[in-house]
């Protein structure tokens, strides 16, 4: 059996947008999701995560131990029944399964985590109709936020064919306004994410999956190309790595080592990455933890 994680780590992940729209919101009518106090560009972690599970998906081909609990119109309650089928539990109706005894929970529980890979990284409730509980994943982010604030544009966009005879009709061909887009012009995104030995080693996640993880993160950009999202790339991936499963320093002081500033003109809004700088204040690293650059 191979062994989960013994170190815990952090890490920050720089990423850009250049003329998209990284993650909108639906109730802002798809606008670039916006802190409204301070206009500082956001995007969160489950739109991170969900581009790691699409590469993920990608390069492992939906084969366990890589599978993908969440994808897109997964019936979820199938994939619990296979769970139960997978460790004998008896077929004793819908209620009966809804509950669950405690020791059949249990065994769906360590398959699903022994089978897919975004369980036994993020974690999932599995608990709802057919019963295979709940995992606490060992891999967790925050919100990504731009390192300045934003100002989305609104850019009304046309057609010039049309669907049916009648639209063809009524519409002239001065008149052919189909929708609007929203972009941000630029902007640099910092997240910040946590692994735990501990959960790690409760869900099986492992070194392979760990060098699974990065790659994703450095390369799901390129496998996530839109006409919405722009161009979006991985600009820096810094890992801390402890020297023991509970840690050596506290995760916010290792992340105030990583400073992202202007490189240029502040009274000129960035449009490049070159625009700014990232320093590491690796004189201040704090014993028993290691600091790797991926990117």
């Amino acid at each position: 059996m191979v062994e989960a994680i013994n170190n815990r780590y952090e890490f920050v992940y720089l990423f850009e947008v250049e003329n998209g729209n990284p993650n909108g919101d639906p109730d802002a009518g798809n606008m670039p999701r916006i802190d409204p106090e301070t206009s500082y560009g956001l995007v969160t972690d489950v739109c991170l995560k969900r581009k790691i599970r699409n590469f993920v998906e990608i390069v492992k081909n939906n084969q366990s131990p890589h599978e993908i609990y969440i994808r897109e119109k997964a019936i979820l309650n199938q994939t619990h029944k296979r769970a139960h089928q997978a460790v004998g539990v008896k077929d004793e109706g819908e209620s009966k399964k809804r509950k669950g005894s405690g020791a059949d929970v249990e065994k769906a529980r360590a398959w699903m985590c022994s089978n897919f890979f975004d369980v036994r990284t993020f974690g999932a409730v599995m608990s709802l109709g057919v019963n295979c509980g709940q995992v606490r994943g060992p891999v967790q982010l925050n919100f990504a936020r731009s390192i300045e604030s934003i100002v989305p544009m609104e850019i009304s966009i046309t057609r010039m064919a049309v669907a049916t005879e009648k639209e063809a009709e009524q519409q002239s061909g001065d008149n052919r306004t189909m929708g609007r887009k929203h972009i941000v012009p630029y902007a640099l995104y910092r997240a910040e994410g946590y692994i735990s030995a501990h959960l790690a080693a409760q869900t099986g996640f492992t070194e392979e999956d760990l060098k699974l993880l990065w790659e994703s993160l450095i390369n799901m950009l390129d496998h996530d190309h839109s006409a919405a999202r722009g161009k979006m790339n991985a600009r820096k991936l810094i890992v801390f790595k402890h020297d023991s499963m509970l840690g050596n320093a506290p995760a916010h002081k290792l992340f105030d080592l990583v400073t992202v500033k202007r490189a240029t003109d502040i009274a000129k809004p960035a449009r490049t990455f070159s625009d700014y700088n990232v320093t590491i204040d690796r004189d201040n690293m704090p014993q028993g933890v290691t600091l790797e650059e991926k990117i």
